[in-house]
């Protein structure tokens, strides 16, 4: 049986890749608090955000007072307050020579709402406002047009490619030399589902059961205890799986993994596909795809009889017919019998359409969910409920679901080398 593994956040999370939206936030206002380093009178100004400083003092200077406490936005912000406050001027008021002003709204937004944490509620919030365009709410408030969101998602979007580019793609060898990579690479030996057959036939239904009854019957007749013969059966059974990589980051990480794996003996991993189903770095021929999918919310249909396809502009599925891999994707998924495994994907509604599509078909027999735990804590139920939401039908959604103690944790150990200071350990 072939293998569709979601790869999301978490798994470069997990490799300690400062790949968060926090990650992000901070280094874009560490970046600006850096420009007034040392300066006594001094402004700054992007597409986002305006902010100017008239210091009464000139021996007040922002790196000898205040600059080590400023690490993010909530400390900048408040820094501003409080310099405004003891100086009696007014915070907002640009002709005080002390404020902060912003020129993107949806920026503002997504820095000052604490419940904004992962990438996931950023585009929640971009079809928040999306919606309220077409039909008005008062619990979210945005003064702008449609053609504004768009711009203000659309550089948001922009500092966030480059972000990626300069802090990981061109922060971090993204090669592992050493035995740590077995952690992974080892969830994929097919001699597993061999060595462990109960555990494995537990993955699935009882339907399916049968049929992998017939290969374990088969496999008798080879020694059981020799991994030579389990794959020699392998061989002469003429079992190819495959492994298809549905990777939603726009960072390689799990590349590597694949060139292990693939290096290795085939027999053992099966074949390995790699798909950037949401673009990747540097590459414009496979650009990013930021935005929202989730095509089955009640008011989609709304925004779609608004016969304005600005409205349109940062649907999913829309970017997904810029290049094949979705159609690589569904000849994937129809070709064959199929497990799930998801690796650090939150499974939210802003992939809803694509999850639905891969979930409910019926070629996927089993949906096994690699968690993260920090000591008694996990996410286990917080994922498998995100999962349900990607179902219609919620008693196919029961059968597939892998319960928690066939499930194990995502490893977190592993890390790669920064290439300017050294190894993370």
């Amino acid at each position: 049986m072939n293998r569709l593994v979601i790869i999301g956040n978490g798994f470069d999370l997990a490799h300690g890749l400062p790949t968060g939206y926090c990650d992000f936030i901070d280094w874009y206002w560490e970046k600006v608090i850096e420009h007034f380093k040392g300066l006594v009178n001094s402004s700054y100004s992007d597409n986002l955000i305006e902010v100017d400083f008239y210091f009464k003092s000139i021996s007040r200077k922002i790196s000898e007072v205040d600059y080590k406490i400023v690490k993010d936005y909530s400390s900048f912000k408040s820094f501003i307050e409080k310099y405004s406050e003891a100086y009696e001027l007014k915070y907002k008021d640009k002709h005080d020579r002390c404020y902060l002003k912003y020129n993107n709204s949806f920026f503002e937004n997504i820095c000052s709402k604490r419940e904004i944490k992962n990438w996931v509620d950023i585009e929640n919030e971009y079809f928040k406002i999306l919606k309220v365009l077409v039909t008005p709410d008062q619990t979210v408030k945005y003064s702008g047009d449609i053609k504004q969101l768009n711009q203000e998602f659309e550089q948001v979007k922009n500092l966030l490619e480059n972000y990626l580019h300069e802090k990981i793609y061109k922060g971090y060898d993204f090669t592992i030399h050493n035995n740590k990579i077995n952690q992974i690479c080892e969830l994929f030996n097919v001699m597993n589902r061999f060595t462990d057959w109960n555990k494995f036939r537990e993955e699935f239904s009882k339907s399916d059961r049968k049929e992998i009854q017939s290969y374990y019957n088969k496999l008798k007749e080879y020694n059981l205890g020799e991994t030579y013969h389990i794959s020699n059966f392998i061989r002469s059974q003429e079992i190819e799986i495959e492994n298809l990589f549905l990777n939603f980051n726009y960072t390689s990480t799990v590349k590597c993994y694949m060139d292990n794996m693939r290096n290795s003996n085939a027999n053992y991993y099966g074949t390995n596909t790699l798909l950037h189903i949401h673009g990747e770095l540097n590459n414009p021929k496979n650009k990013m795809n930021f935005g929202f999918g989730d095509e089955m919310d009640n008011d989609y249909k709304k925004i779609e009889d608004k016969d304005d396809n600005e409205y349109l502009r940062n649907i999913k599925s829309f970017q997904y017919l810029q290049n094949p891999n979705y159609r690589k994707l569904l000849d994937f998924v129809e070709r064959d019998k199929f497990q799930v495994y998801i690796m650090g994907h939150s499974c939210g509604l802003s992939d809803r359409i694509l999850l639905n599509t891969i979930f409910e078909h019926q070629n996927c027999r089993s949906i096994k969910l690699f968690f993260y735990q920090n000591g008694d804590k996990d996410n286990f139920t917080d994922i498998i409920q995100n999962i349900s939401r990607h179902f219609n039908k919620k008693k196919m959604m029961r059968e597939k679901i892998v319960n928690k103690t066939l499930c194990t944790p995502l490893p977190q150990e592993i890390r790669f080398k920064e290439k300017n200071n050294g190894s993370r350990s």
